[in-house]
């Protein structure tokens, strides 16, 4: 296991963090204060190739690994939660589950123009109903000769307002008798008669970013665009989900390091009783602790990045990283703040940002109650893997790179 860094990857932090700084740091505050996305933000991602870094390039991507995608989120992070929750929805949660399950038609209709950033993807969980318990999902989609008639509504789904196709989990099978087992997953092209959206706002962080509602009134859906075999869904949604954590993990890495290093550089300039405030020893401690929560979520989040590079089954490796690092970035972002003193309950600064932003952290894609269960389980030998029929595809620089 070696986690040096190669040219290539250097050249994605380099990229990603000249992207996020420069263009994005300058007007995100204002954007987070009027609660909407930037419209710049997805067509200069599509057009810098971030969108689909970690695809074969035959598909659209950028036939890069899937340590890159940590780099990527979290240099993206580092600046705004926003810019990494789109990685996690457009990519980890969706194009990642088409490069898994898909079949090659469905990769070429769907995942190569997601890949290229043509079209903005995201994913239909979560419901009023069922957030942590998957198997609640009310929505249904009906079998009606070679297609099927959706209906219901999700709740809580970023990108919904953007997105021109979905990643579905209905009930197809009402009668089955573990819930779990009577879920599906469908491909939805977002501007099917019967399909709504809205947005959602009043939200305590991950402002300028876009979530909302997502209505299905007798919508549609061929055949054809179902993902995996009816049934299928819930595997479908955990193995979206090991991707999406992985994205939120290397994400979270980073708002620990922008909380840090906001903390030293204002450390340095504040002063008190006729030195700067970095020489107390109190403020020397919480900055220690961001160090130590810093080095070790990117361990976490590169341990995590190699087991998919080499095809291993990740489940539990990153969701301990995401755990660790969502529930450290919290603590580093209030230690932040607490550093500013009474600018940092302002948004003066980007601190007050931050905490507000690592919240949503702790609770989506797996709240950290739910993570704490997954790791006791595992030590517990209570919790075992259920073999999935499709894994994710290892990393192969080689083949990666071939052009269609």
């Amino acid at each position: 296991m070696d986690f040096t860094l190669t040219d290539e990857h250097r050249m994605v932090q380099y990229m990603v963090r000249e992207f996020a700084q420069r263009e994005v740091a300058p007007i995100i505050k204002e954007y987070d204060r009027k609660q909407d996305m930037a419209p710049f933000i997805l067509p200069r991602m599509a057009e810098l190739g971030i969108l689909g870094i970690s695809l074969p390039v035959r598909y659209g991507g950028q036939g890069m690994d899937y340590i890159a995608l940590g780099l990527a989120c979290e240099e993206l992070e580092a600046v705004d939660s926003t810019l990494r929750v789109i990685m996690s929805v457009h990519f980890g949660l969706n194009s990642m589950a088409l490069l898994q399950w898909g079949t090659e038609a469905q990769k070429e209709k769907f995942l190569a123009p997601q890949a290229r950033g043509e079209k903005i993807a995201c994913l239909g969980l979560t419901e009023s109903g069922a957030g942590s318990d998957v198997a609640a999902i009310a929505s249904t989609a009906k079998k009606d000769g070679e297609k099927y008639i959706l209906n219901g509504e999700k709740m809580w789904i970023s990108l919904a307002t953007k997105g021109d196709h979905a990643l579905i989990v209905a009930r197809t099978n009402p009668d089955a008798p573990d819930p779990h087992d009577g879920l599906s997953a469908f491909i939805l092209e977002m501007d099917r008669d019967g399909v709504t959206t809205g947005d959602i706002h009043g939200k305590l962080g991950v402002r300028a970013g876009s979530t909302g509602w997502i209505a299905f009134q007798d919508v549609e859906i061929p055949l054809e665009n179902r993902l995996g075999e009816e049934g299928e869904g819930f595997k479908i949604a955990m193995s979206c989900l090991d991707n999406g954590r992985y994205t939120v993990a290397a994400g979270a890495t980073g708002l620990i390091r922008a909380s840090m290093e906001a903390s030293i550089k204002y450390a340095h300039e504040r002063q008190a009783f006729g030195r700067e405030i970095g020489k107390f020893q109190l403020v020397q401690q919480k900055i220690a602790h961001m160090v130590q929560s810093y080095e070790s979520a990117r361990l976490l989040y590169l341990r995590a990045g190699w087991m998919k590079n080499e095809g291993m089954r990740n489940t539990r490796e990153t969701s301990l990283a995401k755990w660790f690092a969502t529930d450290a970035s919290f603590e580093a972002a209030s230690e932040a703040i607490q550093i500013h003193g009474a600018y940092g309950y302002s948004d003066e600064y980007e601190v007050e940002r931050y905490l507000r932003n690592a919240k949503g952290g702790v609770i989506y894609e797996g709240t950290s109650e739910i993570h704490q269960l997954m790791q006791a389980g595992y030590a517990l030998e209570y919790r075992e893997d259920v073999p999935l029929r499709c894994e994710l595809p290892a990393y192969d620089a080689e083949s990666w790179q071939i052009e269609k």
